[in-house]
């Protein structure tokens, strides 16, 4: 029986490890690469700096990886997030996004992503004192007319980074309709300023105070 066993036994053991890599061949999960449209979020900027340029919010990001590592709930929390730590001063910089912005499941390889930089602008933070102008959707009634109107406050203050904050110069109400008006009305509304990086320091609600009369009788 031994000698059975032990007959031509370099190419048995041969024979079955071939068998076993060929087993090991067909029940490996094959590979996937797939595409990502991802987050993208600044981390540790200096608060005395903000990004001026037009930032995407998501990079599509290629990965490759087994069918059960690239499920949508291992990949829920893919994100890129880029360390600004290192920016010091205005002005701009490339950063490359690469595996270590990413984090990135076990198991899953970072293959590209597009694109594979991001150029920012950063720039100084500015606050100013901006004008409100009013903006009205539909006027009153045909007969009447408006004799007043009073803002409160007449101007906001607005902040953000320096090269888009100089260009604003105004900020602008919500529409306001008056088709229904023929006395002294109130208004609250509030306002906006049309850029997304600029924002209000502080409320943006502001009270327009109207007084429409009829043609004729208006004192």
């Amino acid at each position: 029986m031994i000698r059975l066993i032990t007959h031509n036994l370099r190419w048995k053991l041969l024979s079955l490890a071939i068998a076993f890599t060929l087993w090991a061949i067909v029940v490996q999960e094959p590979e996937l690469v797939t595409s990502h449209a991802v987050p993208v979020y600044f981390m540790d900027l200096p608060k005395d700096l903000e990004i001026g340029s037009d930032v995407p919010d998501r990079v599509r990001v290629e990965v490759r990886g087994s069918e059960g590592k690239l499920t949508p709930s291992s990949l829920a929390d893919l994100s890129i997030r880029l360390d600004l730590s290192a920016v010091r001063a205005a002005g701009e910089r490339t950063f490359t996004i690469s595996a270590p912005s990413l984090n990135l499941p076990r198991g899953v390889t970072f293959l590209r992503a597009i694109p594979s930089q991001l150029r920012l602008r950063f720039d100084r933070i500015l606050t100013k004192d901006v004008p409100v102008e009013v903006q009205i959707k539909t006027p009153q009634p045909s007969g009447y007319t408006m004799i007043d109107q009073v803002m409160r406050p007449e101007r906001l203050k607005v902040t953000g980074p320096e090269n888009r904050v100089l260009k604003i110069q105004a900020a602008q109400t919500d529409p306001i309709d008056l088709s229904g008006v023929v006395s002294t009305s109130e208004f609250h509304v509030h306002a906006y300023v049309n850029d997304p990086q600029v924002r209000f320091e502080g409320p943006s609600m502001v009270t327009l105070t109207v007084r429409v009369a009829k043609i004729g009788s208006a004192k």
